[in-house]
């Protein structure tokens, strides 16, 4: 069954945001957590570098039913060059506006606050926030109660 799922790259500390994520919305990762110590040696290709190997080489958290968030570390070592930018948000659309301010203030705390959640002109209550990782989150929520 196909799915959509938002892959994010950190810079060393994707298990530390996982975590986050996972005591924000519950659940547990999705086959553990994999390390670039896991990856098979193949021939023609370089050792994993001794400081990349216990890095995260992929997680997975549901959070939301069919909505999956993945992450991996970016080590330089292995060839990555992480850039954060500003053009990808998690959106979530929570089914009442106290689970959009329980979800923005948990998300907001120690990031930074783009737009308080409010009713908006379109009829939704909406908010949007940068979480302490660099991640990004826009809440939609189409109930106003």
């Amino acid at each position: 069954m196909p799915r959509v799922s938002i892959y994010l790259n950190f810079a060393g500390n994707t298990e530390e945001a996982f975590n986050f994520y996972k005591s924000v919305f519950g659940g547990e990762f999705e086959g553990g957590i994999h390390r670039f110590s896991d990856i098979p040696v193949q021939e023609g290709q370089p050792p994993i570098p001794d400081e990349a190997k216990s890095q995260v080489m992929h997680v997975q958290l549901e959070i939301y039913p069919g909505y999956i968030l993945m992450g991996t570390d970016a080590p330089e070592s292995m060839g990555f060059k992480l850039q954060v930018g500003n053009n990808v948000y998690v959106n979530l659309e929570p089914d009442t506006t106290q689970e959009v301010d329980t979800l923005f203030a948990l998300l907001s705390a120690g990031g930074k606050v783009e737009m308080q959640p409010q009713k908006m002109f379109w009829g939704a209550y909406y908010g949007s926030c940068t979480d302490k990782f660099g991640v990004q989150w826009m809440f939609n929520c189409a109930s106003t109660q």
